[in-house]
């Protein structure tokens, strides 16, 4: 229960620190809905959304009236929607897709997560079909993200998702070409997804997860940035530990939310991903973190070590304010998100290798990066594989949303708006990788994933 002291601590962080609840998403399992017949299907879909989620964005509005904790996007999670519409018999899933934005907009959340596969092994018929269903649901909806798992370190690589989705990536883009490939920003190739992750575009409700629940992620990146201005010209020790102590605090102002949005809405609470998440608002950026430790801008040697220690100290700090901390849980890199990655994307100083050695240490992966618009498929799937191969080694989450911008080139600038930010059109290594995405198959999983 929140009390008083509690609210109040967060006070400054929030008015004077960009502190915020990024998102309390409700999951909610779709199991009970599958039918033979599509139309029973999304209309099952649709009541049980409607039935437990009626109050989730008037609970979220109340709990920012009452403790005055910004609460910025209210969502909905549910099953992947491969798993459900298996058992429909219809030629695609984009009526599963309209049923979920319908949902969403009548609910007025920000987005609805799940039309979703997971491949990392093989794919269904029912997973081919949704995957193929991608590009014509994120055209005709407005609030659906998709995701699609391509690997993990327990079963490898899936190469033939991973060419897939190249194809993917660029029909969805030039299908949206009229909003500069904006269709891209709803969609994710995860390796080693997790099934309670709050943040869009990647959130789906996974097959382990009970029949409905709450999940809330946290932000605060200003909050961090503004406690290092205190120890300046101090020791990485104590960078650590100022890092550590500003994210217990952070995270238990989500355990707090958290908690509360589930006794509110009578549902069990899940998990807080303690994940600092950026916006384009100027102060509220994970490279400005980066520069306060040192660096003179984000991308420049020193990045992938301060990066690290940033995450490591977020994990440190956050797992002892919840006990249940889960999700993507670390520092998020989005480059259109983040005004100082924007800022080092645009002089050149972060660059897609540099990016992809950073993601490394971080969460997620190569995040709402902008590419030109020629890029090929196979380009984007080798982009694909080289973030799988690195969270199926390093045993972590990657991610890759990628935007191949039709019509732009290296230096144009493209503006998504709102969270979603702008960037700059990074250039792509121009040698091919056709043949490589051409073989197919699947890449074994590395020896250390057999432990039992």
């Amino acid at each position: 229960m929140l009390n008083q002291s509690q609210i109040l601590e967060t006070v400054r962080m929030i008015e004077q620190q960009h502190l915020d609840i990024r998102t309390i998403t409700m999951g909610i399992s779709l199991y009970d809905c599958a039918n033979a017949n599509p139309k029973a299907a999304c209309r099952k879909i649709y009541d049980k959304i409607m039935r437990y989620a009626g109050n989730l964005v008037r609970t979220g509005e109340e709990i920012e009236t009452d403790f005055g904790i910004p609460i910025v996007n209210k969502r909905i999670s549910v099953t992947p929607i491969s798993l459900i519409a298996a058992a429909s018999d219809t030629p695609d899933y984009v009526c599963f897709a309209e049923t979920l934005d319908r949902a969403g907009a009548e609910l007025g959340v920000n987005f609805v997560g799940g039309f979703s596969a997971l491949v990392p092994k093989g794919m269904t018929e029912s997973d081919k079909k949704l995957i193929k269903s991608i590009p014509e649901a994120l055209t005709v909806t407005e609030r659906v993200c998709s995701s699609v798992a391509v690997g993990s370190t327990k079963a490898g690589i899936n190469m033939d998702a991973v060419r897939e989705m190249g194809r993917i990536v660029k029909e969805t883009a030039e299908r949206t070409k009229d909003r500069d490939g904006l269709g891209c920003a709803k969609l994710v190739v995860f390796c080693n997804a997790v099934e309670d992750n709050p943040f869009m575009a990647g959130a789906f409700h996974g097959p382990g997860e009970s029949e409905c629940c709450v999940n809330v992620g946290v932000s605060g990146p200003g909050v961090v940035k503004s406690a290092l201005e205190k120890v300046r010209g101090e020791s990485f020790d104590v960078v650590a530990e100022t890092i550590k102590k500003t994210a217990f605090r952070i995270t238990r102002v989500g355990q707090l939310v958290a908690e509360e949005a589930a006794r509110r809405l009578n549902v069990p609470f899940g998990i807080v991903d303690l994940s600092l998440a950026p916006t384009p608002a100027i102060g509220d950026s994970v490279a400005y973190i980066l520069e306060e430790m040192g660096l003179e801008q984000a991308g420049t040697h020193g990045t992938t070590a301060a990066l690290a220690l940033l995450n490591d100290a977020v994990k440190k700090g956050g797992v002892m304010a919840s006990g249940h901390v889960g999700g993507l849980s670390g520092a998020f890199i989005p480059v259109s998100e983040d005004a100082g990655m924007i800022d080092a994307a645009a002089n050149g100083t972060l660059t897609l290798d540099k990016l992809e050695a950073m993601t490394c240490v971080c969460s997620v992966g190569i995040d709402m990066v902008a590419v030109p618009g020629d890029t090929s498929a196979e380009t984007i799937s080798a982009i694909i594989a080289d973030e799988s191969a690195i969270g199926m080694i390093n045993q972590k989450t990657t991610a890759v949303r990628i935007i191949p911008v039709p019509g732009k080139g290296v230096g144009d600038m493209v503006e998504f708006g709102g969270l979603l930010g702008h960037a700059p059109i990074m250039r792509v290594n121009e040698k091919s990788a056709a043949a490589f995405i051409a073989r197919g198959g699947r890449i074994p999983a590395p020896i250390h994933s057999l432990k039992n």
